[in-house]
């Protein structure tokens, strides 16, 4: 009896292990890795066969721009190339985009050309050719212009388009009207007095005002914006904590 109690137990052990060491690594691949082929550069049809002759699966998780890249051509995937893995695994991959992300055009109005082509690269847009127009201000931009086209701030262009600039050659008449700071931050009043070749003149604090640590805004100016300025007049300013209006007696005072 004992006899056939461990025979029927050995021929459950060997049952037991052929079934689990031999028939299950063998359906299972257990044990067994894929190489992740490299993708970059395939289109997404060819990346697919690519995948599928391998033993893995395809699936595209998402989507960006490269220009230097055709559309809808692989730019990464994960696991990455090279990579073990298993049977049937699913490689996931970002393909190119038709078009290029549209993004706002900076302001690069009242700003000089150095400056102007910062602004540029800092928002992944190219300078292309630089215009000049007459004007007393020397590589200062007065306009930008997209595709042959005037482009104001704020408006839609591709990422990476080319932005012509038209700034002024340095040869205009001395004589011109002048802008407005009214409004503008101290700091940004002075950038646009360099800017337009003026000099800032008396600062004008009204009495009572603190303005210690606080910053201040231009309420007014003198000559006023529209007047007629020569390169290196002096213009004056007045100054006060945002959100100022001088009183109806104060502002007959400040007249010149």
């Amino acid at each position: 009896m004992l006899a056939h109690v461990g025979i029927a137990l050995g021929i459950f052990l060997i049952i037991a292990i052929a079934y689990f060491y031999v028939y299950l690594p063998n359906v299972t691949d257990h044990g067994k890795a894929w190489v992740v082929p490299d993708l970059s550069g395939l289109s997404a049809q060819e990346a697919e066969a690519r995948l599928t002759e391998s033993g893995l699966r395809f699936a595209v998780n998402d989507s960006a721009y490269q220009e230097d890249m055709p559309p809808l051509t692989v730019l990464r995937q994960f696991p990455r190339a090279g990579a073990h893995v298993k049977h049937n695994r699913m490689i996931f991959v970002s393909i190119n985009r038709f078009d290029a992300p549209q993004l706002p055009m900076p302001d690069l109005m009242e700003k000089s050309l150095i400056h102007a082509e910062a602004v540029l690269r800092s928002s992944e847009l190219r300078k292309g050719r630089t215009l000049y127009q007459p004007s007393p201000f020397r590589d200062f931009v007065i306009e930008a212009r997209y595709a042959g086209k005037k482009v104001q701030p704020g408006m839609r262009v591709p990422k990476g388009a080319t932005i012509d600039l038209v700034v002024g050659d340095g040869n205009g008449p001395a004589d011109f009207t002048v802008g407005s700071v009214l409004g503008d931050s101290y700091e940004r009043a002075l950038l646009k007095l360099a800017n337009w070749n003026l000099l800032l003149g008396e600062v004008e604090i009204p009495e009572g005002i603190d303005t210690t640590g606080v910053e201040s805004f231009v309420f007014k100016q003198l000559p006023e914006p529209g007047d007629s300025v020569r390169v290196g007049d002096a213009v004056r300013l007045w100054i006060a904590p945002r959100g100022y209006k001088p009183a109806p007696d104060e502002d007959e005072e400040l007249q010149p």
